[in-house]
C-alpha cells in the first residue's frame, strides 16, 4: 500500500503570527525582526507583500529598507510562536498520531492509516486541514502531498502561501525532476556546488547521474542524496517524543559590541561552550568535534573544525579546541562581530566511554573531573536558576558585559 505523508508549512509563521494583533497590516509589507539596539537588526520573517518588494530573510534592515521604504518592522516574540506551533500540532493531532516536527513552523503528517476515516482523498483532507488552521488559528498553511517525506516537502514549497500540491509518483518526472537541485532537501550550497561541477543542475539530472559515483564524490550523503531524487526515500514518520537524537548541538551569540583582543574573544567562547556542553549533557551525548564560525562586522565568515582530544561534553575541553580554531583563524586585533560554537559528531555517553590515556592519564583524569563538576552545576541551575553558578574567572566577568541573551541562537540539527 502506497504511503499518504503530508508536510504542513505554515506561511510566513512569524510575521503571520504578529499580523493577528495587526489586522490593519495585513496588506501592507511588513517584516519580523531582531533589536537594532542590541545588534541584531536582521529580517528574521517577512509576509508575502514585502516579499513581493525583494526583501529576503537574514538581509539586514537597512537594506530591506533600501527596498522597500514603507516597510513595517514589529519585534520578536518567540512565545508566541511557540504557542502557536503547538496550537498546530494539536491540530494535525486530531488526523494522526504520526506527526513529526521539522522546525517550528514545519511538521509532517502520515496518515496512510486513517486517512479512510476522514474521507479517503488525500487532497481533500489536505484542504481540510487548510480551512481549519485558518478559522481556527488566523494562520494559512501551504501542505505537501506525498508517498514519502521528501517529495511532501517539495509539494509543500511548490506553491505559497495556503496552497495544496500533490505529487504522485508518477508526477515526479514532470514536477519534480526539472526542479534546481537547491530545492531537494539538505542540498547546501557547498553540496550544490559540488554537484554542479559534475553537471548535476536539475533533480532529474540528480535522479539520472551514477549512484556509486555520488557516493565517490559526496559519501553517505550521495547516496542518499540520489534515493531523495529518485523518490527511493522511505524514511518513516516518527511522533514528536521519538524523533532521533540530534546529529550536531551548536550556539551562536550576536555580541552587543565587536570583540577585540584575545580576552575578550575567550570570553565570548566560555560562554557559548558552556551552553553546548550543558545541553550535549542533557542530551547524554558527547561529540567528537568542535565547529566554530566567525563572523566580522562586514558579514563575512570564516569557519573551521578539528577533532577533540577524547569524545567529551565537557565545556574547557570544547572551549580549549574552540580557541585552538581562533588562534589558527582570526587576527586578534580583528573586531569580531558574531561567533556560533558547535559539538558535531555526536555519539552517547555510552558509546563514548573514555579509556585511560597509558602516555597521559593526568589529562584524562582531569577531564572526567571537570565533567562532574559540570554536572554538579548543571544540577544547581535546574534548580535554583541559570545564574545561581558558573566559573568565576575574569573570562565570565567580561562575557556577562558582551553578551545577552536576546541574541542567541540555539540550534539541534538531526535528519
Amino acid at each position: 500500500m502506497e504511503r499518504v505523508i503530508f508536510h504542513c508549512d505554515l506561511n510566513a509563521f512569524y510575521a503571520s503570527v504578529e499580523l493577528l494583533s495587526y489586522p490593519e497590516l495585513r496588506q501592507a509589507p511588513v517584516a519580523v525582526c531582531g533589536d537594532p539596539a542590541a545588534r541584531h537588526g536582521i529580517i528574521l520573517a517577512k509576509n508575502e507583500a514585502a516579499k513581493a518588494m525583494g526583501v529576503r530573510t537574514a538581509e539586514t534592515i537597512w537594506q530591506a529598507k533600501r527596498k522597500c521604504p514603507d516597510l513595517t518592522l514589529l519585534p520578536a516574540h518567540h512565545d508566541k510562536y511557540r504557542y502557536y506551533s503547538r496550537l498546530a500540532g494539536e491540530l494535525y493531532g486530531r488526523y494522526t498520531d504520526l506527526v513529526e516536527p521539522f522546525g517550528i513552523d514545519e511538521s509532517w503528517l502520515d496518515v496512510t492509516g486513517t486517512l479512510h476515516l476522514f474521507g479517503g482523498d488525500p487532497r481533500a483532507l489536505a484542504d481540510r486541514l487548510r480551512r481549519e488552521m485558518k478559522e481556527e488559528l488566523g494562520l494559512t498553511i501551504s501542505v505537501g502531498v506525498s508517498f514519502n517525506k521528501v517529495f511532501a516537502k517539495l509539494g509543500s514549497d511548490y506553491k505559497k502561501p495556503d496552497a495544496t500540491t500533490v505529487i504522485r509518483r508518477e508526477d515526479v518526472p514532470r514536477l519534480v525532476w526539472p526542479l534546481p537541485v537547491t530545492d531537494l532537501l539538505f542540498v547546501g550550497r557547498a553540496t550544490a556546488a559540488a554537484l554542479e561541477s559534475r553537471g548535476i543542475h536539475t533533480i532529474g539530472d540528480l535522479a539520472r547521474a551514477d549512484r556509486e559515483g555520488l557516493g565517490r564524490l559526496l559519501g553517505k550523503h550521495g547516496l542518499q542524496l540520489h534515493d531523495y531524487a529518485t523518490g527511493a526515500e522511505h524514511s518513516p514518520v516518527r511522533p514528536a517524543g521519538q524523533t532521533p537524537p540530534p546529529k550536531s548541538v551548536g550556539n551562536g551569540l550576536t555580541f552587543r559590541r565587536d570583540l577585540v583582543g584575545r580576552e575578550e574573544i575567550r570570553a565570548g567562547v566560555q560562554l557559548l561552550c558552556e551552553r553546548v556542553a550543558a545541553r550535549l549533557r542533557r542530551h547524554q551525548l558527547k561529540c567528537l568535534t568542535v565547529q566554530v564560525a566567525l563572523r566580522s562586522p562586514e558579514f563575512k565568515t570564516v569557519s573551521r573544525q578539528k577533532a577533540a582530544p577524547s569524545p567529551t561534553n565537557v565545556s574547557r575541553v570544547i572551549g580549549q579546541c574552540a580557541m585552538e580554531l581562533i588562534e589558527g583563524a582570526w587576527n586578534w586585533s580583528a573586531p569580531l562581530r558574531a561567533m556560533t560554537i558547535t559539538a558535531a559528531g555526536l555519539v552517547s555517553e555510552e558509546e563514548a566511554g573514555e579509556q585511560m590515556d597509558l602516555f597521559a592519564p593526568q589529562a584524562a583524569q582531569r577531564r572526567q573531573k571537570q565533567e562532574k563538576m559540570e554536572r554538579a552545576m548543571d544540577q544547581l541551575r535546574e534548580k535554583f536558576g541559570a545564574d545561581v553558578i558558573g566559573y568565576a574567572s575574569r573570562q565570565t566577568r567580561t562575557a556577562r558585559s558582551i553578551t545577552g541573551d536576546e541574541g542567541e541562537e540555539e540550534g539541534e540539527k538531526g535528519k
